[in-house]
């Protein structure tokens, strides 16, 4: 439901620079007063202190983050021609920029589509909604996107809901799961880089399966023909099996989860490539000293470590867990192999990142970074500038060389 109402949003003075900016965000210490009235996931004007019309946005007096912005030219009032518009936007720029088998279809803010995260696996869609207002317009929204992938002779056969982060509970909503219109089967097949994989819609982690290190699976694969590859935090075996599909000799995958070490042995078998491979259940901060211990080493090491902080609080904690992985990584490869490592976490800044891969080398004992490749999330991603939260993944390509 798109409900505008006559409140109008007025900020402090010399407040709401990001807005200014092009970001997308009102927090609530930006507002001097809101003047009419309004529930909470309504439209509101947005205005600043000597009244000049700054945009239309969903309010909620839930959040800290108080009104997302929806519009910034007045004609442009909220609309079902307006989603439909934002939603054809995003599909014409991910054919333009990336295969659309499985992509990321619509990413909140850098689609101007705020709190909003659908995916699309084959035919089959998962949304996560992160904010009041857009949960609101969900009917419009999934009557949009069925309506823009149709024009294209796209058929959706299922859309489910993964709404389930904890952030929702700081919009006053609560986790949400399940099938938005008639039930499917939730395990879908799709096809990345020529591979196949078996991915959960509904039981797997986020929204089943990770699309942003699509082009950097792909990148590792010149690195790998004929090598001894380990690839740490395989999940559901992503990377591991790109190595192997490149001809790697042997690769060895590692995650904590049993569920996602059977996945990936799934996924290797339905690629036939489970002779060249070997799945171990077991914490990486465990294994990687043990290794280190036997004298393992590996042409290739692969660091796709879930996000160590969500927040500022524990950056600290964090940036010595990505130290302590990336020094022991490092140690384990040969001399002339290669590191491929990555932060998903917004908050690790790329200067952090940085800073954290020197302190790790100098930790590994004469070993010296020589970067072949610096990559970002895939295109279906897209950076948005002036809206920091849309960047968040950066990826590594270390030649490890000895000091000589």
């Amino acid at each position: 439901m798109i409900n505008i109402s006559d409140a109008k949003v007025r900020l402090i003075k010399g407040r709401g620079r990001s807005l200014k900016a092009g970001g997308a965000w009102v927090y609530d210490n930006e507002i001097d007063r809101v003047d009419g009235s309004f529930e909470d996931g309504d439209i509101v004007e947005i205005h600043d202190f000597d009244d000049y019309f700054m945009g239309y946005g969903f309010i909620n007096s839930h959040s800290k983050i108080r009104v997302r912005l929806l519009s910034r030219w007045r004609e442009d009032v909220p609309s079902q021609e307006l989603i439909e518009r934002r939603v054809r936007d995003a599909w014409e720029y991910r054919k333009s920029v990336i295969d659309t088998s499985c992509c990321r279809l619509i990413f909140g803010e850098a689609d101007f589509l705020p709190g909003l995260v659908v995916d699309k696996f084959s035919d089959v869609l998962v949304v996560e909604s992160l904010a009041l207002g857009m949960d609101r317009m969900k009917p419009e929204l999934m009557e949009a996107i069925r309506k823009v992938l149709s024009e294209d002779g796209v058929e959706i056969r299922g859309i489910y809901e993964r709404s389930e982060a904890p952030v929702r509970r700081k919009e006053g909503m609560e986790p949400v799961k399940g099938f938005i219109g008639e039930p499917f089967d939730t395990n879908v097949e799709i096809v990345e880089n020529g591979l196949r994989f078996l991915v959960d819609v509904a039981d797997g982690q986020k929204t089943g399966y990770f699309l942003d290190q699509k082009e950097n699976r792909a990148a590792i694969r010149k690195l790998c023909r004929g090598k001894r590859v380990l690839d740490c935090f395989t999940h559901t075996g992503t990377f591991a099996l790109n190595a192997a599909a490149a001809g790697a000799e042997h690769v060895a995958a590692v995650d904590i989860s049993e569920t996602a070490i059977e996945r990936a042995r799934e996924n290797a078998e339905l690629n036939g490539l489970s002779d060249r491979m070997d799945f171990i259940c077991t914490d990486v901060f465990d294994l990687l000293p043990e290794l280190e211990r036997r004298g393992e080493r590996y042409d290739v090491v692969i660091l796709d470590p879930p996000a160590f902080t969500k927040s500022k609080d524990t950056l600290k904690q964090a940036i010595k867990g990505y130290r302590d992985i990336n020094m022991r990584g490092m140690r384990l490869v040969k001399d002339r192999g290669f590191l491929c490592t990555c932060s998903c976490s917004h908050f690790l800044t790329p200067e952090l990142m940085e800073k954290t891969l020197r302190e790790a080398a100098n930790g590994a004992g004469h070993r010296r970074l020589r970067q072949a490749e610096f990559r970002q999330q895939a295109p279906d991603h897209p950076i948005l500038w002036a809206a920091d939260e849309s960047y968040y993944l950066k990826f590594y390509i270390f030649q490890i060389c000895d000091e000589l």
